[in-house]
């Protein structure tokens, strides 16, 4: 199947809140929207009254059935977008979009697959949870999520639900110890698994490659999505 892809339009801020202090939920009303594949993402562009643009991409979190778009977006230091979005954006406000975007990073539940995120990067990834949630394909997702804390990483209690298996690094998650996932962890993940998405910043992309490949999977299989300062 070919990934949908969407031109420039406009999204409405219907709902927005700030789960921790460094991270912005949107959920808009986009006009003219071309339905979404999980794994896919969109551009969000702000125009200042002199001309001056700027732009950058995120993952959408939504399920593809959802009627808004989901973004959640990580305050970024000295980022244009992200600090518009966090600082000043509200309710009734309309943004530029173009999406959606990408047919790489994409899952359609077509094949058993783990999936391998840090701190944002999870985002994605939820989408892809609640596809598979909402058709009933939960055996064929498997999920690890790493984040620093349980309040710093974005959708933890939601992951924790769908059956995630989460690994803090800075603190004890039950009787799970603060470290990255092992290779003995990853293993039962990984075992017949027939692709691999890895979502996160470039350090981390470079490490679950690392991580997967020694759990058993196939450096061919494994598709990733990473992000550097820019956002």
């Amino acid at each position: 199947m070919t990934a949908p892809a969407g031109g420039w339009t406009t999204g409405t801020i219907i709902e927005i809140d700030h789960p921790t202090d460094r991270l912005v939920r949107l959920r808009l009303h986009v006009d003219d929207r071309v339905d979404h594949m999980p794994g896919q993402h969109y551009v969000v562009r702000l125009r200042a009254p002199d001309g001056y643009t700027a732009q950058r991409s995120y993952s959408v979190a939504s399920d593809p059935d959802d009627p808004l778009l989901e973004l959640m977006v990580e305050c970024l230091p000295g980022g244009e977008v992200s600090g518009f979005l966090h600082d000043i954006a509200e309710v009734g406000d309309v943004l530029e979009l173009r999406g959606p975007i990408g047919g790489w990073f994409v899952w359609e539940g077509d094949v058993p697959a783990v999936c391998l995120a840090g701190g944002s990067g999870v985002v994605p990834v939820v989408a892809m949870t609640r596809y598979a949630r909402r058709l009933g394909l939960h055996d064929l997702l498997r999920v690890v999520a790493v984040g620093r804390t349980w309040s710093e990483l974005p959708y933890a209690a939601e992951l924790q639900r769908y059956g995630a298996f989460l690994a803090l690094t800075r603190e004890n998650l039950g009787d799970r110890v603060a470290a990255p996932p092992y290779p003995a962890e990853m293993e039962t993940l990984v075992h017949g698994a027939e692709r691999a998405y890895i979502c996160g910043s470039v350090g981390f992309a470079s490490y679950a490659t690392r991580l997967l490949q020694e759990s058993g999977m196939r450096a061919d299989a494994i598709r990733v999505e990473q992000f550097g300062e820019s956002g």
